[in-house]
């Protein structure tokens, strides 16, 4: 029975999402909760192995899944599942494969988040089969996964994607990764977030502070995305600039690659039309004219589903080597 079946997890900096899947891919149980990861690796560490526990009893199984595949943030090997940095987690040097093998006494591979999530679309996805497919999510960071002539491709030392660190102002803010002005540090929810707490902070933002329900707290790119959607000028000011600079980093990959369809995943990406046409306006300006014939630009057709869809179909593949 537990060789019918895999699990699949994809961990994020806000949430954990955890799913049981037959071997089509079709989900049988799953559930997501925060990720909590202020609270150290051990506590996260729990929490996975408390929701592979939870979907495998909601799946009525009586045996955890032979295979799980695990999607994590950062530069990682997969060939060892050792995670180098996650900065959006607080992790260095974490030998997750290992521990989670200990943990749930299953075979474990893992995988880059964005890889995984590219993974997914190529698989499951509106889209699948797709020869040049790049999909990127901006979410507390940005990541990109590549599909270059139908295979997932991760660079040398399984680092290639890494869109978020991209330099688009060479002097401006520090990121988490130690460089200064990386894409992320403008374009991510993070970001967004960031941009509309110092215009509160400067007495402004009266829309966006409403939008977040009166609660300084409650300032995050979602509030934002509300505001902006009610007409606030403001919060439209914040996504046109997240926008225009999501559009240069994108014009990067294009003019370098070649691609003929890019999906954008991730909960930045629900700030709708605002974001969309910003960056859509600074690609148009930066691409170049035959790099733009074929390119496709649409949602991420899987959703949120997208990074957990390709942990199951890394468990798949693993399960049948």
């Amino acid at each position: 029975m537990k060789n019918h079946f895999v699990t699949g997890v994809d961990l994020g900096g806000t949430k954990i999402y955890t799913a049981v899947a037959d071997l089509k891919g079709r989900i049988l149980a799953e559930t997501k909760t925060p990720t909590e990861a202020g609270k150290g690796i051990d506590f996260v560490l729990d929490k996975i192995v408390a929701t592979v526990k939870q979907v495998t009893e909601k799946a009525g199984l009586s045996e955890i899944p032979a295979y799980l595949g695990i999607g994590a943030p950062g530069p990682l090997d997969p060939q060892r599942g050792f995670i180098y940095q996650a900065p959006n987690l607080g992790w260095q040097d974490v030998p997750l494969k290992f521990l989670l093998e200990e943990a749930l006494h299953v075979s474990v591979t893992v995988g880059n988040d964005a890889n995984l999530a590219a993974l997914g679309e190529f698989c499951f996805g509106d889209y699948k089969g797709a020869s040049n497919l790049i999909y990127i999510t901006i979410s507390t960071g940005i990541g990109c996964g590549l599909i270059l002539n139908g295979e997932l491709y991760q660079g040398a030392d399984y680092s290639a994607g890494e869109i978020g660190h991209l330099a688009v102002e060479p002097d401006g803010l520090l990121c988490s990764c130690g460089n200064r002005g990386c894409l992320e540090t403008i374009a991510s929810g993070t970001a967004i977030a960031r941009f509309a707490r110092e215009l509160v902070q400067q007495g402004k933002g009266t829309g966006i502070l409403k939008a977040a329900g009166d609660l300084s707290e409650g300032i995050t790119a979602e509030a934002v995305s509300r505001a902006a959607a009610a007409g606030d000028q403001e919060a439209l000011g914040i996504l046109d600039k997240t926008g225009r600079a999501l559009g240069l980093g994108l014009s990067y990959i294009v003019n370098l690659l070649n691609p003929s369809l890019i999906l954008l995943g991730g909960g930045a990406m629900k700030a709708g039309p605002p974001l969309w046409q910003a960056m859509n306006v600074e690609l148009r300006r930066r691409v170049i004219k035959s790099n733009r014939n074929k390119l496709r630009i649409l949602p991420a057709a899987l959703g949120d589903r997208s990074g957990l869809l390709g942990a199951v179909a890394c468990a798949l593949q693993a399960s049948r080597l």
